[in-house]
């Protein structure tokens, strides 16, 4: 008997899209195969996790539509073709005019044992100054300051107020497998995130109550984990996270409370620094988005060797 070929396009894919004039910059994709048909999602570079519009092979050509056309203009389309062993070439068009070139690579699967044992915590902020730490993206308008034992985000931007972005900020230190604590306080309609290996965001938001769904509420990892447990909203009182990540196997307490237990991520999430996935990677916390946020005793630990 016999049996139908997987599509060798099927699968997770890390990708680096890389404009004429500009920095290149990461997204993800993930394909999956039913019935001899192709179908998938992929991750922006910021926001959810979007389904493509159509995926089509012909020729040896993969065919994903990621925006259909409009009144405003064309679909979007990406055009891949194999470039060796794990890896597609492609080229990103809107409608004929050709855009970003595109760089695919199998994602890795990640799939690592837990530790037996780990190291003691190690404090990796001192709550003194920002030794360790480095700004990023609008550094010009960096407002993270330490003070009192805590990482503050002085940014004055509210929702539904313009102005400049602040900052985001990083660890200068890169990690693989770890536990992370780390204690947050959050204020009403604060938004922020705390991203691992500088690629997976865990979500930290007080927004209006109906304004997210539990895929992007706090404790979830954005659009791609939800919490298993919905804890009291705490605006502007202090919560603690406690997150471990070996491989992709991800769990979280929050405020002593389990709400994700060892499940996987599938891929890099909106806002991510790279799709380096297997790779070690720094933490950073976005500013950009509201002010008031507060970090504190922010330790780590690793595997034993």
């Amino acid at each position: 008997m016999a049996f139908a070929q997987k599509s060798p396009f099927a699968g997770r894919w890390d990708l680096v899209l890389t404009p004429a004039s500009g920095t290149p910059y990461p997204q993800w994709m993930e394909l999956t195969e039913k019935d001899g048909k192709l179908d998938g999602r992929f991750q922006p570079r910021g926001g959810a996790w979007q389904p493509f519009k159509a995926v089509s092979v012909a020729d040896g050509h993969l065919l994903v539509t990621t925006s259909a056309a409009t009144n405003r203009g064309p679909a979007t389309t990406w055009d891949f073709t194999a470039a060796g062993a794990d890896r597609l070439s492609g080229v990103e068009k809107r409608g004929e005019t050709a855009g970003p070139q595109i760089a695919a690579v199998r994602a890795p699967a990640l799939d690592r044992k837990m530790p037996k044992s780990w190291t003691k915590p190690v404090a990796i902020f001192n709550g003194k100054d920002l030794s360790g730490w480095e700004p990023i993206g609008n550094v010009q308008n960096s407002r993270w300051v330490a003070r009192d034992g805590e990482l503050v985000n002085d940014n004055p931007e509210v929702p539904g107020q313009s102005g400049p972005a602040a900052a985001n900020i990083k660890t200068t230190q890169k990690w693989t497998d770890f536990k992370l604590h780390i204690e947050v306080n959050c204020p009403e309609h604060g938004n922020s995130g705390i991203y691992l290996r500088g690629r997976y965001e865990v979500q930290v938001e007080y927004e209006k109550v109906d304004a997210n769904d539990k895929f992007h509420s706090i404790g979830s990892v954005y659009s791609m984990l939800a919490p298993a447990v919905e804890l009291p909203r705490k605006p502007g009182t202090w919560e603690s996270f406690d997150i471990t990540l070996v491989g992709r196997w991800l769990t979280v307490v929050r405020n002593g409370v389990k709400t994700i237990d060892n499940q996987e991520i599938a891929g890099i999430t909106g806002g991510a620094l790279d799709s380096n996935e297997g790779e070690p990677g720094p933490f950073y916390i976005q500013g950009d988005h509201t002010g008031g946020m507060k970090y504190r005793n922010i330790t780590i630990q690793v595997p034993k060797k």
